[in-house]
């Protein structure tokens, strides 16, 4: 089973790796919960970022589903916060 730090890491690579053309910078941890049957890490993340350096986007939030055991990302959502 992968553990929080590991959980974060993943998450904090996949938004990188997905989203290339708009920097995502300054990501910061927001959450992150380990589900009640422990199959699942939810990690969210905010980042601020640009379109190709230039057009400023507000900040985001993405909420992450990691397989506990494979340590393989099952699910990216938009995170609403109120």
């Amino acid at each position: 089973m992968i553990d929080v730090k590991q959980a974060v890491a993943i998450a904090s690579q996949y938004l990188t790796e997905l989203f290339p053309d708009k920097s995502p910078a300054n990501t910061q941890l927001e959450e992150v919960e380990l589900s009640e049957d422990e199959k699942y890490w939810f990690v969210t993340l905010s980042f601020t970022g640009t379109i190709q350096g230039v057009i400023p986007l507000g900040k985001s939030y993405k909420l992450f589903k990691i397989n506990a055991d494979s340590g393989q990302v099952q699910s990216m959502k938009i995170r609403k916060v109120a």
